[in-house]
């Protein structure tokens, strides 16, 4: 079958995992994997909060702003 409900993450571990799991695995976590004073604003902003929406509905998703080093880089008109 290949798929196992009872092992898949929740929305919130998979941020997690993202963000401050990638940070963590690549040495950076004191400047990357979350908001915080003293860190890079390395950020997205999405069209939806994906912690309140169904996770079936996540890939309707859109990126409306891309922040690299705190500069917006990205702005959906």
């Amino acid at each position: 079958d290949g798929w196992y409900p009872e092992q898949r993450l929740t929305v919130a571990e998979a941020v997690r995992a993202y963000t401050l799991g990638a940070a963590y695995a690549s040495g950076e976590e004191s400047s990357r994997g979350s908001i915080a004073v003293g860190k890079l604003a390395d950020l997205v902003v999405l069209s939806r909060d994906i912690f309140a929406i169904p996770p079936e509905e996540i890939l309707e998703t859109e990126v409306v702003a891309t922040v690299l080093d705190g500069k917006v880089v990205y702005w959906r008109p």
